[in-house]
């Protein structure tokens, strides 16, 4: 069965055509849930969530532009929900903060894992940020709209996710070389 007669089955509330697509996608939008999530169970409980938006939302899905695109911003929107309603976020006003990056290329001692493992660490305005801007490409104006804050505070919380990576990345380093003596 195509995608597109999948989709179509999907909006006449075909229970098999659903678990098709659930089938499908549910890697892929779960690594996507585990970058918005605190942890694994977490992360489930935000693929659940999504999948239900999805189901109740397919009708807005209008065959134009990437299907794999819309589910991608329905689960972002669903695991993103519980965060604004938590209220996770501190506004700040101050729209001139500073893009301070931080530069972990050619850096052969890090690994991706434990790159992931900080970056899933950081506290959640912040990974939320980062994740958005440094790894899913959107920008402080998208986020703004996305997490109901300001340019200003995206600015400002990724600017201190870029400075905790910076932190444990250099201490990480500064304990490889102690070992190494």
């Amino acid at each position: 069965m195509s995608l597109d007669q999948l989709i179509y089955k999907c909006k006449s509330n075909d229970t098999k055509a659903q678990s098709e697509l659930y089938k499908l996608f549910s890697s892929k939008l779960f690594s996507l849930c585990l970058k918005y999530s605190r942890n694994y169970a977490e992360a489930e409980d935000n693929l659940q969530d999504a999948f239900i938006s999805i189901f109740k939302k397919i009708d807005q899905y209008k065959n134009k532009g990437s299907f794999e695109g819309w589910l991608k911003r329905v689960t972002i929107n669903t695991a993103l929900q519980r965060y604004r309603q938590q209220g996770v976020f501190e506004i700040i006003n101050d729209e001139n903060i500073e893009d301070e990056t931080v530069n972990v290329e050619d850096e052969d001692d890090i690994s991706i894992d434990y790159l992931l493992k900080i970056i899933q660490e950081l506290p959640d305005r912040y990974r939320l940020v980062f994740n958005l801007y440094v790894l899913d490409g959107y920008s402080h104006n998208d986020i703004a709209d996305l997490l109901k804050i300001t340019s200003g505070t995206s600015k400002s919380n990724l600017a201190r996710a870029r400075q905790i990576l910076k932190t444990k990345i250099t201490d990480y380093k500064m304990g490889i070389s102690s070992q190494s003596l």
